[in-house]
């Protein structure tokens, strides 16, 4: 397959980057700095570097020219203001996807948070709040489009250690969950998951929690 992301640089992105390269398939990472191109090419994919936040639906869709599916892994950073959460969490989702559409690439696959529909949960930093406003938003427009194959991914707190090649996946809904969770899960683990569901057509339309646990990620899909 060959697979656009956006978000090249991403923890989870080169790590999913990493895994789709060893097995042959081409990997095209989008990234803003272009410093960061080695980066991508270290882990085994191509860069394209152009910025999500001013890009126009055109230049998007020339780099998804050809692809077999879009994954959309870019994100705000911690220290964003209200304004880059927005442009990156919301709009910049819905930029891919209209370039998506416009090239002719109908699997999308999107990483989300688990603690989506959670942003007024009492406790919730104002920031982070800001935060899965944005997803939110950003997935209701996910689920109005018809002539994308879409999986929303909703990851737990991401972590840096090794992967089990484990998880807990559960199906989400599109209302969110009813209340804040904050269990973890490492980014290599969510990398393979994404790989599976790359791999699974069947689960266009669906949405998935996934979390540390002990059932081997295959399974746990076609479970």
């Amino acid at each position: 397959m060959k697979i656009v992301i956006a978000g090249g640089h991403g923890k989870i992105a080169l790590r999913l980057t990493r895994l789709l390269a060893k097995r042959g398939d081409a990997v095209v990472g989008i990234v803003r700095n272009p410093r960061h191109v080695d980066d991508i090419r270290r882990a085994g994919g191509e860069a394209v570097v152009l910025d999500l936040e001013h890009a126009t639906v055109d230049e998007v869709a020339a780099t998804l020219a050809g692809a077999d599916a879009a994954v959309f892994s870019a994100g705000s950073g911690n220290s964003a203001t209200s304004a880059r959460r927005d442009k990156m969490d919301r709009a910049a989702v819905v930029l891919v996807m209209d370039a998506a559409e416009q090239a002719g690439v109908r699997r999308f696959l999107h990483v989300s948070s688990i603690n989506v529909g959670c942003a007024d949960d009492r406790g919730i930093g104002e920031g982070y709040a800001t935060y899965l406003r944005a997803k939110r938003a950003a997935e209701e427009h996910i689920f109005s489009r018809d002539k994308l194959e879409w999986t929303v991914l909703r990851p737990g707190v991401l972590t840096d250690g090794d992967g089990d090649g484990t998880v807990e996946l559960t199906a989400g809904n599109k209302v969110g969950p009813t209340g804040a969770r904050f269990d973890q899960v490492a980014r290599e683990d969510v990398a393979a998951v994404l790989v599976a569901l790359l791999d699974r057509p069947g689960t266009a339309g669906r949405i998935y929690v996934v979390l540390g646990g002990e059932t081997p990620i295959e399974k746990a899909i076609d479970g």
